[in-house]
């Protein structure tokens, strides 16, 4: 017995006896843990922020919800049932959280080296910084688009741009080009990401939303350059209904387009829970545009695909960010004074990609910016002349936040043929959790 002992072996072994309690695997404040998943003392303790850790252990895959003290048993046999005051209990844990603590810190080389000249060779930056992984992958990536780039555009070159093979070797070009785009934005994204704490999907999304703000055009074309906007989103399980108005109030000029999507792949925004984001959803709107100044109007629809895909499947280093690309096909008739000819309908290519990055980590803020290009060029932004005299879309930069369960706000940037901006106020209806 250690009473028996003499006054200087009895201090050294309750020495020994409190090391081996404190460093020892067995000694858990949850005994009724898999093995696995407990931590010990000294875990605890290196975790703690006395020592460089958080109060939350940031490598757990989500937020964690700490419940009442539970009852230790094991070394402390001879109390059974006593309350220990400082033990969690881990009750849950939400999977919409991305892991933080494997992220690299951020480097001020790699993020030059991303610019010039990763602007150039995608995936030069993670190289750099020592993330092979993803240099690998965004190479792979920009290769790709350049492929396409030349599977598509060599034979348009070739044939003359003939009307007979246009329409499939214009989609396969500006999907490499899209390819290459979402490439070279992945790259600036991947070294710049560890200066702040990547975004995540929202849970859930309320199920309408009602907006009302303020849109400037300036076109050289037009004398009318501001406009009142109005929007409307509902949400429900597959199907997701929107609609859209702009109004001049000196020139009537009005636009109205009304639609929705219906989700083919991927959670519903309703009920996201712990997915990533990825979405495939099949399109279908209806266009009204009213031109009184200049005697005509435009009407007609529009049928499509777009889809969502969240970039930390690509690599751990992209979380927080998604690329988002659409194609379509519209159909539009021209009303205006004048004999009916054969060009009064209109076909129309539509195609749009961008990348974008999620607002929020499972507070009240919920949204997502995007930074993207659209090929439509009957928008107010219409589209941007070439050097070569040719005419492409536009560019543009959108976000949109909830900043609570009820208010949010909306923005939009666009340069084409014109300048666009828009600022919008939102309204939500039954926000809901978070």
């Amino acid at each position: 017995m250690v009473s028996g002992l003499a006054p200087r072996a009895r201090a050294v072994a309750w020495v020994v006896l409190g090391a081996w309690i404190s460093l020892s695997p067995r000694a858990w404040a949850q005994d009724a843990e898999p093995l696995s998943h407990r931590l010990s003392a000294f875990d605890l303790l290196t975790r703690g922020p006395e020592l460089g850790g958080t109060d939350l252990p940031r490598d757990l895959p989500g937020r964690v919800t700490v419940g009442p003290p539970r009852p230790v048993q094991g070394l402390d046999a001879a109390a059974p049932g006593a309350d220990v005051p400082l033990s969690m209990e881990v009750t849950s844990v939400e999977p919409s959280l991305a892991p933080l603590a494997s992220r690299a810190s951020f480097q001020v080389l790699p993020a030059a080296v991303s610019v010039v000249p990763g602007l150039l060779f995608h995936g030069l930056g993670p190289l750099v910084a020592g993330d092979g992984r993803t240099a690998g992958r965004l190479f792979a990536m920009e290769g790709t688009g350049l492929g396409l780039i030349a599977l598509g555009g060599v034979p348009i070159a070739l044939t003359g741009a003939s009307r007979r093979t246009i329409a499939p070797l214009y989609a396969v070009t500006l999907a490499g080009f899209s390819v290459f785009g979402i490439s070279a934005l992945a790259n600036l994204y991947a070294v710049a990401s560890p200066a702040f704490d990547p975004g995540v999907p929202a849970a859930s999304l309320p199920p309408l939303e009602l907006e009302m703000g303020y849109q400037y055009v300036s076109d050289t074309s037009f004398d009318y350059d501001h406009f009142v906007t109005l929007g409307g989103v509902a949400r429900f399980d597959e199907v997701k209904l929107e609609a859209t108005a702009r109004f001049a109030p000196d020139e009537g000029n009005t636009q109205v387009r009304a639609g929705g999507a219906y989700r083919l792949l991927g959670a519903s925004e309703r009920q996201r829970g712990g997915a990533d984001g990825s979405s495939l959803d099949a399109e279908l709107f209806g266009l009204f545009h009213r031109f009184p100044s200049e005697g005509f109007t435009v009407g007609g629809g529009e049928v499509g695909l777009r889809g969502r895909y969240a970039m930390a499947r690509v690599s751990p280093s992209l979380a927080g960010s998604f690329a988002e690309a659409s194609i379509g096909l519209s159909l539009q008739g021209y009303s205006y004074m004048g004999p009916v000819d054969d060009g009064n309908l209109h076909e129309q290519l539509l195609f749009t990609f961008g990348y974008g990055v999620w607002l929020g980590r499972g507070g009240p803020l919920r949204g997502e910016a995007m930074l993207y290009y659209d090929h439509r060029k009957d928008g107010f932004a219409g589209g941007l002349r070439t050097f070569g005299g040719g005419v492409v879309g536009n560019f543009g930069l959108r976000g949109r936040a909830l900043l609570d369960e009820r208010w949010g706000v909306a923005a939009e940037m666009q340069a084409g043929g014109a300048l666009v901006g828009r600022l919008s106020l939102i309204y939500a209806w039954d926000g809901g959790d978070a």
